[in-house]
């Protein structure tokens, strides 16, 4: 998120990219087959594309990601993401580079299920962001944030319905992970992490309500008692998935963070696949020039 509020990105690099269409008809054999980095743009001249790409788009290295045109790497303890997409539906040319920069990395892996087959991984929640788009207005610095999710089953195999929160705070950064698993149980995670990545467990305030989104998907998150949380920048809204920043209160500071739901119920409706197929064009082949 810029520092002004005005802006936000939020960039996914898939392998085995858990909301395509694609990869669900496929049957979900070969996730290296349907792979993609996901750029979405948030604020004036925003940008979405979300590609999903053949396995001979995909080139690992421990320290490196290529999906075609665009890559994820470390380099002096900044990770540098190039950027060069296909927007969608304006078929524009979205090309830059962000820059993250951690204040700290943690050594924290959380199991969201159980038997351990769904992993939460914060990686750095406390970050300084560079971002430079070629798109008017797009080259500003602000707060930012970078996790991974590994999973060997299908989302809404294990869950219904899951929230996700977090919150810059003047002492680092609070997460919440909330979630509704198919068995009926609930996972009720609070993390606090330091600047230099230290990781604390501690008790979670109560859940509130914050008003549906357009798509009429339930939203909640944490907030001190008596405080209803408010959404101040819409984000992302689709029929089963929702992003925004939104306003709340934590231990008595107010903050305004990211905060996702995802109700899998409806992700798991056949009917929806066809829509998102419009926003998810699939690539099977791709050729690196090197």
């Amino acid at each position: 998120m810029s520092d002004d509020g005005e802006r936000a990105i939020s960039i996914i690099a898939f392998i085995g990219s858990v909301f395509s269409p694609w990869y669900r008809w496929s049957g979900r054999q070969r996730p290296q087959d349907h792979c993609c980095i996901n750029v979405a743009l948030y604020g004036r001249g925003g940008r979405w594309t979300m590609t999903d790409r053949g396995e001979s788009a995909l080139r690992l290295a421990p320290e490196r990601i290529e999906v075609g045109p665009s890559h994820m790497a470390w380099e002096d303890g900044t990770l540098v993401i190039r950027i060069d997409e296909r927007t969608v539906p304006h078929m524009d040319r979205l090309r830059g580079e962000v820059r993250v920069i951690p204040s700290g990395i943690t050594n924290v892996e959380l199991p969201l299920t159980p038997d351990g087959a769904h992993v939460w991984r914060p990686f750095a929640p406390t970050s300084r962001v560079e971002v430079s788009m070629n798109r008017p207005g797009w080259t500003w610095s602000g707060h930012g944030y970078f996790d991974a999710n590994f999973g060997l089953r299908a989302l809404e195999a294990d869950f219904s319905y899951w929230t996700w929160a977090r919150m810059p705070l003047g002492r680092g950064t609070a997460a919440f992970y909330d979630a509704e698993r198919r068995d009926g149980s609930h996972l009720e995670a609070a993390v606090q992490f330091d600047p230099d990545g230290t990781a604390t467990l501690f008790q979670a305030p109560p859940r509130a309500q914050i008003r549906r989104s357009l798509w009429a998907v339930r939203r909640e998150t944490r907030a001190d008692p008596g405080v209803q949380p408010r959404q101040v920048k819409a984000m992302l809204d689709a029929p089963f998935y929702t992003r925004s920043a939104v306003s709340t209160v934590i231990d008595g500071e107010e903050t305004v963070g990211v905060h996702e739901a995802l109700d899998l119920d409806r992700f798991a409706s056949r009917w929806l696949k066809p829509m998102l197929a419009v926003k998810v064009p699939r690539r099977a082949r791709w050729r690196f020039s090197d």
